[in-house]
């Protein structure tokens, strides 16, 4: 009889701990919002996500790596990681800006005091600026092609002049 109460008792605690990690009824827009954060910082087509309320851990997924356009273009992967707290991203994974046709790997995102209409993104030496309208709606993201892709498609406007080996285009 004691046995029994005990795995009840696990199984009460266990039921609980994933109703707090999980949010069936809000999205991930949402708790952007709740927690001080532009619902625009993830594109559109989030296929599923998971937020532990306690700690803020967060896992977003997307169906794959793609490209939003911004002031700037920034690059998801099919998972981003992070933590959530008050207007600010930290410990983030999976984001990447463009600057000057380099990629930098985004650590964080803040807002400081939303009636300044900025944002900051952490990339690493420096922080970049932007303003906060343009993450007011999450953005259409286009697929991130592969490089084998990209070295495909170039192939095909090359052929090779079998009589004297060049490339001709």
């Amino acid at each position: 009889m004691i046995r029994l109460v005990q795995v009840a008792i696990l199984c009460l605690s266990i039921a609980a701990v994933i109703s707090i990690s999980t949010t069936d009824d809000e999205s991930i827009y949402e708790i952007l919002k709740e927690n001080g954060l532009p619902s625009g910082i993830f594109p559109k087509g989030v296929t599923e996500f998971n937020f532990d309320v306690k700690t803020g851990l967060f896992s977003v997924y997307l169906n794959r790596p793609c490209d939003a356009k911004y002031e700037t273009e920034l690059r998801y992967e099919a998972n981003v990681t992070g933590t959530i707290s008050d207007a600010h991203i930290g410990d983030l994974s999976g984001i990447s800006a463009q600057d000057l046709f380099l990629w930098f790997p985004v650590k964080g995102i803040r807002v400081d005091v939303p009636s300044s209409g900025l944002i900051y993104f952490d990339v690493g030496v420096v922080r970049k600026q932007y303003s906060l309208s343009l993450f007011d709606t999450p953005r259409d993201c286009v697929a991130v092609r592969g490089e084998n892709e990209v070295q495909a498609s170039m192939l095909s406007l090359y052929q090779v002049d079998e009589t004297t080996g060049r490339n001709i285009i």
